[in-house]
């Protein structure tokens, strides 16, 4: 099992990056919370990683702070939620949201999350009160300061397409962008405002 990766961070596209390990380069997709924490591009990086082996593929998960991990591996054990929807709940909320959002039933917040129907909302408030309890709301660690992305053309386009990768439609990503834009932007700050107008 492959619990973390330390190297040089060369591409970010959300929500995939591509870090390089001593000459090997390891593709991974992670939450926007993480790519909200990451560094430039060719600099030094380390991310904790959750290691999904399939018939068809291996793939690689990485985040920021061992919460986000924590998280990602307990909502994968929910019936009906997979590495997908797992990673579109840690791009709309923080850990602590999460877990504020599981002890207050709170269905109406989680169903806001591209992917979770009500049904599927009322299962994780159920199946993870128990180790969101045990987690302890407000006892863990939170994500560094952002990190502003590279400039250049193309941030609205790179931001469509990881809310789209996250389960927005391109309508309603749209949408959001239009409202969320401002100048001077990077990739990281357009889709934190768009998410938090879609959570709204």
């Amino acid at each position: 099992m492959i619990g973390r990766l330390s190297g040089t961070l060369l591409e970010k596209a959300p929500p995939s990056l591509l870090l390089d390990v001593g000459g090997v380069g390891y593709e991974l997709e992670a939450p926007m919370s993480t790519f909200y924490a990451l560094p430039a591009t060719g600099e030094a990086l380390a991310l904790h990683v959750h290691l999904v082996v399939r018939e068809d593929a291996q793939l690689l998960y990485g985040f920021a702070t061992l919460s986000e991990r924590t998280l990602f591996r307990a909502l994968l054990k929910v019936s009906g939620v997979g590495a997908k929807v797992a990673l579109s709940i840690l791009s709309g909320m923080s850990v602590e949201g999460f877990i504020a959002c599981v002890a207050g039933d709170d269905v109406s917040a989680l169903v806001r999350v591209p992917g979770i129907g009500k049904k599927t909302a009322e299962r994780l408030i159920v199946e993870m009160r128990d180790r969101a309890a045990a987690m302890g709301a407000g006892t863990l660690p939170g994500l560094s300061p952002a990190m502003p992305g590279e400039a250049g053309g193309g941030i609205r386009t790179q931001a469509g397409e990881a809310l789209e990768s996250l389960g927005y439609k391109g309508a309603e990503a749209k949408r959001l962008l239009d409202k969320a834009e401002a100048p001077g932007q990077s990739v990281e700050a357009l889709i934190r405002a768009a998410l938090r107008l879609a959570a709204g």
